[in-house]
Parts: C-alpha cells; sequence; structure tokens
C-alpha cells in the first residue's frame, strides 16, 4: 500500500485512472479503518509535509489517500510483485505536479473490498 498526498482537484480523475489499472484508492478520511478517520488523515497528511522538511508545504490540504493492488497483481499470499510497485510508480510520475509520495510501501488494518455476490 502507499500512502499518497493527492490535489483535490484531479482526485476524481487519478481514482479513475488508477482504478482501470487495477489499483484501488482509499481516502483516509472516509475509511472504517480509524475510530476518527479525518483526524488520523490529518496527521498522516502532517507527518508527511513534516518529513519533507517543508518541501510538500503546498499539499498541506491535499487529500491523503492510500493506494492498494486490486487482485490481478495479486499472486495469491505472495508479496506483491516488482512489476506491479513499477506500474504503481509509473502511474503516479504522470501526476507528478499533483501528488506527494514516497517510493515504498507500507501496510495497514485490512481494508474490505465490497465483493458482488454470485
Amino acid at each position: 500500500m502507499a500512502t499518497v498526498l493527492v490535489h483535490p482537484a484531479v482526485l476524481d480523475d487519478f481514482e479513475l485512472d488508477l482504478m482501470a489499472d487495477d489499483f484501488r484508492v482509499w481516502a483516509v478520511h472516509s475509511t472504517h479503518t480509524f475510530a476518527d478517520a479525518p483526524q488520523a488523515a490529518m496527521q498522516i497528511r502532517r507527518a508527511l509535509i513534516d518529513w519533507s522538511n517543508g518541501r510538500w508545504a503546498v499539499a498541506a490540504d491535499w487529500t491523503v489517500v492510500w493506494i492498494t493492488f486490486g487482485d490481478s497483481w495479486l499472486d495469491g499470499d505472495n508479496p506483491v510483485p516488482w512489476p506491479a510497485h513499477a506500474a504503481l510508480w509509473k502511474k503516479l510520475a504522470e501526476y507528478s505536479d499533483d501528488v506527494r509520495y514516497n517510493r515504498g510501501l507500507g501496510g495497514v488494518p485490512r481494508l474490505g473490498v465490497p465483493r458482488e455476490s454470485r
């Protein structure tokens, strides 16, 4: 999972574009992972901006999202393969003016994905 700051003006198009490549975009402020998701999003944003030593100050009001890999990128319980990482970094580079992120992946508690019943 990647944690990314996204300019709100491009968020909808960004999410649709990533979905087309089977990446899932989760706005942290609206997840059910935290009891107070908006507060968690603010803290994550602040931590990322502090880490950047001011280089990302422009992102002070941007949306914090998590990006996860859809089923097509997964290989059972094996780690996410390197081509999936490369595809994500390439996609994020296309939005270089409107995103801020660290290259590297982290983890969060399992996010529930709605599934259609068969």
